[in-house]
């Protein structure tokens, strides 16, 4: 059976299901598993029917294939640990409230730890690193997607009551997960809290180790309600959509025809100082253009800077299209109870996101030659 207010599958047993599963196999093999597992104490001290190695792959089966109930899981992620040889024995069927304490027992510490041990940026040069000659910057893209979780006790001390009225009217505890991303790895750190927390607070975590050569593209939320990142854009080279219908003084036109401008600063006090921004005009389709805070043309021409936010914007909704998610409004209500479950399931989403563009990242072309336009 589906989970209530999920649909189940049309078919059983089908062979993108063992493939799901076998890929998260060939991501996160058996001996990395357990090893993260064992640096975190919670290899099992006796066999059991539902050993740590196995509880941890349940739970990136249990996000993976998220309107199945706990039962459903069990069996799809048994077909598929079988089609991987990696079998968890002919008659391995736990029961619901097993599965419910092997979770539990296992908690997120060893999901967190596996999402460290994998999701490392790759060096400068290599894909998605440095670019050479046209743009100077190293790229990475700051999202955000929203979860619903399960209306209990326990959630609504962690993550406040559900939000009543406005756009993102849910009948759930809500939580906002921050991922840094780029295009070689995919999410390489990520940061979560209740949604009432402001997402300034949650950016300045992920934001807070880079450097001078990093430029940072910005999800759409994330300048939505406040567009002028002023408070935490302050030396930081920061690339996003310029609001429509919002009038931006030109203060001078550089010569590769973009136009240095200014923004309010955050909050619009008055008398305060404004914020120094590059505008692009119709770099954006449906907007005024684009700005960054990098203010150089010659290190970030209007073409590259144009061109990588195209990319960001289809590389943006690979997390959320994952779980059914829009930016501000929860789609998949998350199973767990408790905060912890909460965390390990995201960490598990985590993880599956980075399983899918491992695959993604090995379908894509060879670098292009240096000095050429195109994504490293």
């Amino acid at each position: 059976m589906p989970r209530a207010g999920q649909m189940g599958t049309a078919s059983v047993g089908r062979l993108t299901d063992r493939i799901g599963v076998g890929l998260l196999v060939r991501t996160f093999p058996p001996k990395l598993v357990d090893r993260v597992i064992a640096d975190c104490g919670r290899t099992e001290q006796r066999s059991r029917l539902l050993p740590a190695r196995t509880v941890l792959y349940y739970v990136l089966a249990m996000c993976l294939f998220s309107a199945e109930s706990y039962r459903e899981v069990a069996r799809l992620l048994a077909h598929g640990l079988d089609w991987s040889d990696q079998s968890p024995g002919a008659h391995w069927m736990p029961t619901t409230a097993a599965i419910s304490r092997a979770r539990a027992k296992l908690g997120s510490e060893p999901l967190k730890a596996l999402f460290a041990a994998v999701a490392r940026p790759r060096a400068p040069g290599a894909r998605g690193g440095r670019r050479d000659g046209h743009l100077r910057w190293r790229a990475h893209a700051l999202d955000a997607v929203v979860f619903g979780v399960p209306d209990s006790p326990e959630n609504r001390g962690q993550f406040g009551p559900p939000v009543a009225g406005g756009p993102a009217q849910s009948a759930y505890p809500q939580v906002r997960l921050l991922t840094l991303s780029n295009w070689g790895t995919g999410v390489t750190s990520a940061t979560f809290g209740p949604r009432a927390v402001a997402t300034s607070t949650l950016a300045e975590r992920l934001l807070v180790g880079l450097k001078s050569s990093d430029l940072v593209l910005l999800c759409d939320c994330l300048t939505g309600r406040d567009p002028w990142p002023s408070v935490w854009g302050a030396d930081r080279h920061l690339l996003w959509r310029a609001p429509s219908q919002t009038y931006l003084p030109v203060l001078s036109t550089l010569p590769d025809g973009s136009c240095l401008t200014e923004i309010p600063a955050a909050g619009r006090m008055a008398g305060a100082a404004g914020f120094p921004a590059r505008l692009i005009t119709g770099a954006a389709r449906e907007t005024g253009g684009l700005l960054t805070t990098a203010l150089d043309p010659m290190a970030s021409p209007v073409g590259p800077l144009a061109e990588l936010h195209r990319e960001r914007t289809a590389f943006g909704f690979c997390l959320r299209e994952l779980g059914g998610q829009t930016p501000e409004a929860p789609g998949v209500v998350l199973r767990s109870r408790s905060p912890e479950g909460v965390e390990q399931e995201l960490w598990a989403y985590l993880l599956i996101h980075h399983a899918v563009r491992s695959v993604l990242s090995r379908a894509e072309p060879p670098s292009p030659p240096p000095g050429a336009i195109g994504l490293p």
